[in-house]
């Protein structure tokens, strides 16, 4: 019989504080429980000689875990995590003038013409990169309340809207909220009436200064952009404005939410006025900010956005797949969402892409072509909000070149999108994703990793999913530790259970999606387990092996034909 002792350290009046500002957080003492403890446990232990064996509890830190778990059951209504995003550039999709020539045309009525393609590509959301007046690329706004003259009217828009909703189809605009052009209508008064401008304070000036434009002042521009104004956002004239202004886009266009430029400069309690704001005259309106680096959770949590951009997992995809060392995505994806408490975003939907309007194209970013399909095999089964860049579901190439983003932004038609292999594939992600509870849940979990292959599993209380890929020109054999049948999403295949694992050998890049228990995907016929795949060879567990360095066991096994594998499990 064996004993312990149970120490409640609530009851030793020992008390750690965390200030509450923007340096120490809730959820940093969450990512770094691990640490924390550890350092305390070793403390508390020296300092009043707990017996070895002791249990530590701590009613405060139980408490804390379950008020977590229970705002992140709650956060888990929002519509835009289990749906897929197509992002377009208007200006440059529509073909209007790169400079703003004041000729007013009704080019934005294109995007309502798409509205059935989308619908059948699966698409729940689009996002639109500027729309309003501007000076030149859209992110240099003149009028916030008027779309631009190149791409139509408002009324041309809200006609847009209805398009796309009657398909589904959700709507998120670009919300540049940072920074205006020199055109827009407040910084002109400025520069007409300098110190007796009444909105001079709607900007960060200084009259002791002068500009690179001779404007007699001095102004903040966006990172040395002086074309771009940064606005106040500490001045409540300003916050009223910008917020008046989404009300309008709200109840004339419908949209469905925002997805906020340079979200990283964003004033944090502006984001927290707006988050309120827009969920009490439409709730469930999605934030989703572009965020380039740093620590997500600043502005993703319960107070500001819904998501923002994963430039991490971004960069991660394409090089892995260029350098075929998969242990990188891999490692990304496991500190992101892995089941230690010390993963950094356990809970957050973030937005994830293989290119958009201001990155290369993946066809031109890839070395090998091959690996399209696998990319976006990954993409939408991964955690997050997979988003996909107009003209990419069919491979199209684009690089900035000579200092433009003009490749990357081009004039597309209806017949420069025809149906191919890998938009079929996206399009069957696209339902899959939808469709399937595992992808929903935020929990990741790595089963093998190889430089050229890799194995993951994603799970929900009835279901489990793992996603196999192959990157190498050759056939590879895996071994899937699941004692029940697995039935391929991508390819409605069954692969039967043998000796407690599932036995497939891989084509060459190629992917899989194996479910145990599927769901009908909207849109495609229901997945039928109607064709069956030849059971493995039998293998023989010729020795086991303990890893002295990396905790985990190896498995020796031989077939008939005396081929040999090694599997693993982490002990």
């Amino acid at each position: 019989m064996s004993c312990c002792t149970i120490i409640d350290l609530s009851s030793l009046n020992v008390n750690i504080f965390l200030r509450s500002s923007s340096h120490f957080s809730a959820d940093f003492f969450l990512r770094h429980i691990s640490f924390l403890f550890s350092f305390y446990f070793h403390f508390y232990s020296t300092l009043f000689k707990f017996p070895p064996n002791a249990i530590i509890k701590d009613s405060s830190l139980t408490a804390y875990f379950q008020r977590s778990e229970l705002k992140q059951k709650e956060g888990t209504s929002m519509w835009a995590y289990n749906e897929t995003f197509y992002q377009i550039y208007p200006i440059g999709f529509c073909g209007a003038p790169v400079h703003n020539d004041g000729v007013p045309a009704h080019r934005i009525l294109k995007i309502g013409d798409w509205a059935e393609y989308l619908g059948n590509l699966g698409i729940g959301s689009i996002i639109l990169n500027p729309i309003f007046e501007s000076d030149n690329h859209g992110y240099d706004t003149r009028d916030f309340r008027k779309i631009d003259c190149r791409l139509g009217t408002n009324e041309d828009f809200s006609e847009v809207c209805k398009k796309l909703h009657s398909q589904n189809v959700k709507v998120i605009l670009d919300g540049v909220f940072n920074h205006v052009g020199r055109g827009f209508w407040a910084f002109r008064d400025v520069q007409e009436k300098k110190w007796d401008s009444p909105y001079k304070d709607w900007f960060h000036i200084s009259f002791d200064g002068n500009s690179c434009y001779n404007d007699g002042f001095w102004y903040e521009g966006w990172e040395g952009h002086f074309e771009l104004v940064k606005l106040n956002l500490q001045n409540p004239a300003v916050v009223d404005y910008l917020l008046d202004c989404v009300k309008l886009w709200i109840e004339d266009f419908g949209i469905d939410g925002l997805r906020l430029d340079v979200a990283y400069c964003l004033d944090h309690n502006f984001m927290k006025r707006l988050r309120s704001f827009c969920e009490s005259i439409k709730p469930g309106f999605a934030l989703i900010g572009e965020v380039l680096f740093g620590d997500y959770n600043l502005i993703v949590n319960d107070e500001m956005l819904h998501s923002c951009t994963n430039y991490e997992c971004y960069k991660g995809i394409y090089s892995s797949f260029n350098s075929m060392n998969l242990f990188e995505i891999a490692h990304s994806l496991n500190r992101q969402f892995g089941p230690e408490q010390w993963c950094i975003y356990r809970g957050k939907h973030l937005m994830t892409f293989v290119d958009n309007h201001d990155v290369n194209r993946l066809g031109s970013t890839l070395r090998q072509l091959e690996h399209l399909n696998n990319c976006y095999t990954i993409l939408f089964t991964m955690p997050g909000i997979p988003s996909i860049y107009y003209g990419s579901e069919v491979g199209m190439s684009g690089i900035k070149a000579n200092g433009s983003d003009a490749g990357l932004r081009p004039c597309l038609s209806l017949e420069d999108v025809q149906s191919n292999e890998l938009s079929e594939h996206i399009a069957r992600l696209a339902r899959i994703h939808k469709s399937q509870p595992a992808l929903h849940e935020l929990n990741y979990e790595q089963v093998c990793v190889r430089n050229k292959q890799l194995v993951y599993k994603r799970s929900a209380a009835d279901q489990i999913i793992f996603t196999a890929l192959n990157l190498d020109k050759e056939a590879y054999d895996i071994s899937i530790p699941y004692a029940g049948p697995l039935t391929d999403l991508l390819t409605d295949t069954v692969y039967e259970a043998v000796n407690g694992n599932v036995e497939i050998t891989m084509p060459p890049y190629s992917s899989l999606i194996l479910c145990d228990k599927p769901a009908a995907a909207e849109g495609y016929q229901p997945v039928k387990h109607t064709k069956k795949a030849k059971a493995a060879p039998k293998w023989k567990l010729l020795e086991s092996i303990k890893g002295m360095e990396d905790q985990q066991q190896y498995y020796v096994y031989e077939n008939e034909k005396h081929e040999k594998r090694i599997s693993l499990k982490k002990l």
